[in-house]
Protein backbone atom coordinates (compact mmCIF):
# COMPACT_ATOMS: atom_id res chain seq x y z
CA UNK A 1 0.00 0.00 0.00
CA UNK A 2 1.94 2.97 -1.33
CA UNK A 3 1.42 6.22 0.63
CA UNK A 4 1.12 8.11 -2.67
CA UNK A 5 -2.60 7.38 -2.80
CA UNK A 6 -3.06 9.48 0.35
CA UNK A 7 -1.42 12.54 -1.18
CA UNK A 8 -3.49 12.04 -4.33
CA UNK A 9 -6.66 11.79 -2.28
CA UNK A 10 -5.69 14.97 -0.43
CA UNK A 11 -5.36 16.84 -3.73
CA UNK A 12 -8.92 15.80 -4.58
CA UNK A 13 -10.32 16.61 -1.13
CA UNK A 14 -12.68 19.25 -2.54
CA UNK A 15 -14.23 16.60 -4.78
CA UNK A 16 -14.69 14.31 -1.77
CA UNK A 17 -16.52 17.07 0.10
CA UNK A 18 -18.66 17.83 -2.95
CA UNK A 19 -19.64 14.17 -3.40
CA UNK A 20 -20.45 13.84 0.31
CA UNK A 21 -22.67 16.93 0.28
CA UNK A 22 -24.34 15.72 -2.93
CA UNK A 23 -25.20 12.43 -1.21
CA UNK A 24 -26.77 14.31 1.69
CA UNK A 25 -28.92 16.47 -0.60
CA UNK A 26 -30.02 13.51 -2.76
CA UNK A 27 -30.96 11.50 0.33
CA UNK A 28 -33.60 14.00 1.45
CA UNK A 29 -34.53 15.55 -1.89
CA UNK A 30 -38.32 15.86 -2.26
CA UNK A 31 -38.82 14.14 1.10
CA UNK A 32 -41.77 15.66 2.96
CA UNK A 33 -40.07 15.38 6.35
CA UNK A 34 -36.58 16.09 5.01
CA UNK A 35 -33.82 15.75 7.57
CA UNK A 36 -36.34 14.77 10.26
CA UNK A 37 -35.94 11.21 9.02
CA UNK A 38 -32.51 11.18 10.64
CA UNK A 39 -34.32 11.47 13.99
CA UNK A 40 -37.42 9.41 13.24
CA UNK A 41 -35.70 6.30 11.88
CA UNK A 42 -33.70 5.33 14.99
CA UNK A 43 -36.45 6.46 17.38
CA UNK A 44 -39.24 4.53 15.63
CA UNK A 45 -37.04 1.45 15.33
CA UNK A 46 -36.26 1.75 19.06
CA UNK A 47 -39.98 1.87 19.88
CA UNK A 48 -40.70 -1.20 17.75
CA UNK A 49 -37.78 -3.12 19.25
CA UNK A 50 -38.88 -2.17 22.77
CA UNK A 51 -42.45 -3.36 22.17
CA UNK A 52 -41.60 -6.65 20.48
CA UNK A 53 -38.32 -7.74 22.00
CA UNK A 54 -38.51 -6.27 25.50
CA UNK A 55 -42.22 -6.25 26.34
CA UNK A 56 -43.38 -9.31 24.37
CA UNK A 57 -40.27 -11.48 24.08
CA UNK A 58 -38.86 -10.46 27.46
CA UNK A 59 -35.29 -10.06 26.23
CA UNK A 60 -33.12 -8.68 29.07
CA UNK A 61 -30.93 -5.59 28.81
CA UNK A 62 -28.44 -6.10 31.65
CA UNK A 63 -30.15 -3.67 33.99
CA UNK A 64 -30.24 -0.83 31.44
CA UNK A 65 -33.63 0.63 30.42
CA UNK A 66 -34.35 -1.23 27.20
CA UNK A 67 -35.07 1.88 25.07
CA UNK A 68 -31.62 3.22 26.02
CA UNK A 69 -30.02 -0.17 25.49
CA UNK A 70 -31.58 -0.54 22.03
CA UNK A 71 -30.91 3.02 20.88
CA UNK A 72 -27.21 2.77 21.82
CA UNK A 73 -26.87 -0.12 19.41
CA UNK A 74 -29.24 1.22 16.77
CA UNK A 75 -27.40 4.53 16.37
CA UNK A 76 -24.14 2.68 15.66
CA UNK A 77 -25.86 0.07 13.53
CA UNK A 78 -27.73 2.68 11.49
CA UNK A 79 -24.47 4.37 10.49
CA UNK A 80 -22.64 1.12 9.74
CA UNK A 81 -25.42 -0.51 7.70
CA UNK A 82 -26.13 2.71 5.80
CA UNK A 83 -22.49 3.25 4.83
CA UNK A 84 -21.97 -0.40 3.85
CA UNK A 85 -25.10 -0.44 1.68
CA UNK A 86 -24.44 2.89 -0.04
CA UNK A 87 -20.66 2.59 -0.35
CA UNK A 88 -21.09 -0.89 -1.80
CA UNK A 89 -23.21 0.60 -4.59
CA UNK A 90 -21.19 3.81 -4.96
CA UNK A 91 -19.09 2.74 -7.97
CA UNK A 92 -22.00 1.36 -10.00
CA UNK A 93 -24.16 4.36 -9.11
CA UNK A 94 -21.46 6.68 -10.50
CA UNK A 95 -20.47 4.60 -13.52
CA UNK A 96 -20.92 7.53 -15.93
CA UNK A 97 -18.54 9.64 -13.86
CA UNK A 98 -15.96 6.85 -13.65
CA UNK A 99 -15.85 6.26 -17.41
CA UNK A 100 -15.52 9.95 -18.31
CA UNK A 101 -13.40 11.69 -15.66
CA UNK A 102 -10.26 10.70 -13.79
CA UNK A 103 -10.21 11.03 -10.02
CA UNK A 104 -9.24 8.66 -7.19
CA UNK A 105 -12.10 6.15 -7.26
CA UNK A 106 -11.70 5.59 -3.55
CA UNK A 107 -13.19 9.07 -3.10
CA UNK A 108 -16.65 7.58 -3.78
CA UNK A 109 -16.90 5.20 -0.79
CA UNK A 110 -15.09 7.75 1.41
CA UNK A 111 -17.62 10.45 0.51
CA UNK A 112 -20.43 8.03 1.45
CA UNK A 113 -18.86 7.46 4.87
CA UNK A 114 -18.55 11.23 5.36
CA UNK A 115 -22.14 11.97 4.31
CA UNK A 116 -23.40 9.44 6.84
CA UNK A 117 -21.76 11.36 9.68
CA UNK A 118 -24.53 13.97 9.64
CA UNK A 119 -27.28 11.44 10.39
CA UNK A 120 -24.90 9.73 12.81
CA UNK A 121 -24.43 12.96 14.74
CA UNK A 122 -28.20 13.51 14.87
CA UNK A 123 -28.66 9.98 16.20
CA UNK A 124 -26.07 10.56 18.93
CA UNK A 125 -27.92 13.76 19.84
CA UNK A 126 -31.16 11.79 20.23
CA UNK A 127 -29.29 9.33 22.44
CA UNK A 128 -28.05 12.19 24.63
CA UNK A 129 -31.62 13.50 25.04
CA UNK A 130 -32.83 10.03 26.05
CA UNK A 131 -30.05 9.83 28.64
CA UNK A 132 -31.29 13.09 30.17
CA UNK A 133 -34.88 11.77 30.12
CA UNK A 134 -33.88 8.62 32.03
CA UNK A 135 -31.60 10.56 34.37
CA UNK A 136 -28.53 8.49 33.56
CA UNK A 137 -25.24 10.24 34.22
CA UNK A 138 -22.33 8.77 32.19
CA UNK A 139 -19.09 8.03 34.02
CA UNK A 140 -15.58 9.18 33.11
CA UNK A 141 -15.34 6.15 30.81
CA UNK A 142 -17.30 8.27 28.33
CA UNK A 143 -13.95 9.74 27.29
CA UNK A 144 -13.20 6.40 25.60
CA UNK A 145 -16.32 6.60 23.42
CA UNK A 146 -14.53 8.40 20.51
CA UNK A 147 -12.20 5.38 20.19
CA UNK A 148 -15.16 3.10 19.52
CA UNK A 149 -16.85 5.62 17.23
CA UNK A 150 -13.67 6.03 15.17
CA UNK A 151 -13.29 2.25 14.91
CA UNK A 152 -16.90 2.02 13.75
CA UNK A 153 -16.29 4.58 10.98
CA UNK A 154 -13.17 2.76 9.75
CA UNK A 155 -14.95 -0.62 9.87
CA UNK A 156 -17.93 0.70 7.89
CA UNK A 157 -15.69 2.32 5.27
CA UNK A 158 -13.48 -0.77 4.96
CA UNK A 159 -16.43 -3.11 4.43
CA UNK A 160 -18.02 -0.70 1.95
CA UNK A 161 -14.76 -0.37 -0.02
CA UNK A 162 -14.38 -4.13 -0.34
CA UNK A 163 -17.98 -4.65 -1.45
CA UNK A 164 -17.80 -1.74 -3.93
CA UNK A 165 -14.67 -3.11 -5.60
CA UNK A 166 -16.07 -6.65 -5.69
CA UNK A 167 -19.41 -5.50 -7.10
CA UNK A 168 -17.81 -3.98 -10.20
CA UNK A 169 -16.60 -7.43 -11.27
CA UNK A 170 -19.18 -9.64 -9.56
CA UNK A 171 -22.65 -8.11 -9.93
CA UNK A 172 -24.19 -10.80 -7.73
CA UNK A 173 -22.79 -8.87 -4.76
CA UNK A 174 -25.57 -6.34 -5.35
CA UNK A 175 -28.17 -8.93 -4.35
CA UNK A 176 -26.23 -10.36 -1.42
CA UNK A 177 -25.60 -7.04 0.35
CA UNK A 178 -29.14 -6.74 1.84
CA UNK A 179 -28.97 -10.34 3.08
CA UNK A 180 -25.47 -9.77 4.48
CA UNK A 181 -26.60 -6.63 6.33
CA UNK A 182 -29.66 -8.38 7.76
CA UNK A 183 -27.58 -11.32 8.94
CA UNK A 184 -24.99 -8.96 10.44
CA UNK A 185 -27.73 -7.30 12.49
CA UNK A 186 -28.75 -10.55 14.16
CA UNK A 187 -25.19 -11.64 14.99
CA UNK A 188 -24.48 -8.26 16.62
CA UNK A 189 -25.76 -7.43 20.14
CA UNK A 190 -28.17 -4.70 19.06
CA UNK A 191 -31.38 -6.36 20.21
CA UNK A 192 -29.87 -8.52 22.95
CA UNK A 193 -26.85 -8.34 25.31
CA UNK A 194 -23.83 -10.60 24.82
CA UNK A 195 -24.64 -12.23 28.16
CA UNK A 196 -27.57 -13.88 26.40
CA UNK A 197 -25.27 -15.68 23.94
CA UNK A 198 -24.71 -19.35 24.92
CA UNK A 199 -21.35 -19.95 26.56
CA UNK A 200 -20.14 -22.24 23.76
CA UNK A 201 -20.44 -19.34 21.31
CA UNK A 202 -18.89 -16.66 23.52
CA UNK A 203 -15.42 -17.28 22.08
CA UNK A 204 -16.72 -16.82 18.53
CA UNK A 205 -18.69 -13.58 18.85
CA UNK A 206 -15.50 -11.52 19.00
CA UNK A 207 -14.79 -12.45 15.38
CA UNK A 208 -17.55 -10.00 14.51
CA UNK A 209 -15.71 -6.68 14.99
CA UNK A 210 -18.98 -4.84 15.51
CA UNK A 211 -19.58 -6.77 18.74
CA UNK A 212 -16.62 -5.20 20.55
CA UNK A 213 -17.53 -1.77 19.20
CA UNK A 214 -21.17 -1.87 20.32
CA UNK A 215 -20.42 -3.46 23.69
CA UNK A 216 -17.51 -1.10 24.33
CA UNK A 217 -19.60 1.95 23.43
CA UNK A 218 -22.37 0.85 25.81
CA UNK A 219 -19.84 0.23 28.58
CA UNK A 220 -18.54 3.80 28.14
CA UNK A 221 -21.98 5.30 28.56
CA UNK A 222 -23.31 3.53 31.65
CA UNK A 223 -21.68 3.73 35.10
CA UNK A 224 -20.70 0.48 36.74
CA UNK A 225 -19.89 -1.27 33.47
CA UNK A 226 -16.40 -2.05 32.24
CA UNK A 227 -15.00 -2.36 28.72
CA UNK A 228 -14.00 -5.91 27.77
CA UNK A 229 -10.34 -5.51 26.72
CA UNK A 230 -10.30 -8.75 24.72
CA UNK A 231 -13.39 -7.87 22.67
CA UNK A 232 -12.09 -4.35 22.13
CA UNK A 233 -8.66 -5.54 21.01
CA UNK A 234 -10.19 -8.05 18.60
CA UNK A 235 -12.43 -5.36 17.09
CA UNK A 236 -9.55 -2.93 16.58
CA UNK A 237 -7.23 -5.58 15.10
CA UNK A 238 -9.85 -7.04 12.74
CA UNK A 239 -10.93 -3.54 11.67
CA UNK A 240 -7.31 -2.57 10.93
CA UNK A 241 -6.86 -5.76 8.88
CA UNK A 242 -10.06 -5.09 6.94
CA UNK A 243 -8.98 -1.52 6.24
CA UNK A 244 -5.59 -2.64 4.95
CA UNK A 245 -7.19 -5.37 2.82
CA UNK A 246 -9.86 -2.99 1.55
CA UNK A 247 -7.42 -0.29 0.45
CA UNK A 248 -4.99 -2.75 -1.18
CA UNK A 249 -7.69 -4.63 -3.08
CA UNK A 250 -9.52 -1.44 -4.08
CA UNK A 251 -6.34 0.20 -5.39
CA UNK A 252 -5.43 -2.86 -7.44
CA UNK A 253 -8.93 -3.39 -8.81
CA UNK A 254 -9.56 0.26 -9.73
CA UNK A 255 -7.23 0.06 -12.73
CA UNK A 256 -9.90 -1.95 -14.53
CA UNK A 257 -13.00 -0.16 -13.19
CA UNK A 258 -13.51 1.99 -16.29
CA UNK A 259 -13.22 -1.09 -18.55
CA UNK A 260 -15.51 -3.44 -16.67
CA UNK A 261 -18.11 -1.17 -15.08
Amino acid sequence: MHPRWLSELWRYRDLVYFLAWRDVKVRYKQAVLGGAWAILQPLLTMVVFTLFFSRLAGIPSDGIPYPLFALCGLVLWGYCSGVVAQAGQSLLANSNLITKVYFPRIALPISTALSGLIDFGVGLGCLAVLFVYYGVEPAWALLWAPVFLATLIVLSLSTGMLLAALMVRYRDIKYTIPFFIQLWLFVTPIIYPTSLVPERFQSLIGLNPLVGIVEGFRACLFPGRSVDPMLTAMSVVITAMLFFLGVVYFRRAERAFADVI
